[in-house]
């Protein structure tokens, strides 16, 4: 796959991303969950912290550390897209992950948390709140790990 079109893929993302966390803190009050179905809400969240909280309840210098490490992932993963331009769908998989990395990166350096509002859960048991970038971090993975187990011929 062309650098290129790895990127495409990676602003799409990167803008659904951004265009649903906008869409999110302009219609929905924080903390005030909106039911969808039985098991799925709408709840604008502000995570300060990395996956599932971690570190949220630090002081403040967690916003640097995580904002460096995804600033650095995504240009090893830039470097790994132009290097291995012809494994199709390892390249999708980096792409995905890249426009996730970049949407929560964007949240971290601009406000200084990342802006969730996915909230699925089943009787009283929620997932963390989530959002699009985590998404496609997640469906990213899940493909560079199907990726892996496919034959490689040399």
């Amino acid at each position: 796959m062309k650098l290129y079109y790895s990127l495409a893929i990676a602003f799409v993302v990167l803008a659904l991303d951004l265009a649903t966390k906008y869409w999110a803190e302009s219609r929905l009050l924080y903390g005030q969950p909106i039911p969808v179905t039985s098991f799925f809400n709408l709840s604008l969240t502000y995570n300060p912290g990395a996956a599932f909280s971690f570190l949220s309840d630090a002081s403040g210098w967690q916003r640097w550390l995580l904002s460096s490490i995804a600033l650095i992932t995504s240009i090893v993963i830039i470097f790994l897209l132009h290097k291995h331009a012809t494994s199709k769908l390892f390249c999708l998989g980096l792409s995905f992950v890249l426009g996730g990395a970049l949407g929560n990166l964007w949240d971290r350096i601009t406000l200084g948390h990342v802006i969730d509002f996915l909230d699925f859960y089943i009787g009283s048991y929620h997932w963390p709140a989530f959002n699009i970038a985590d998404s496609a971090i997640f469906v990213g993975a899940v493909l560079l790990i199907y990726d892996s187990f496919q034959s490689k011929n040399p």
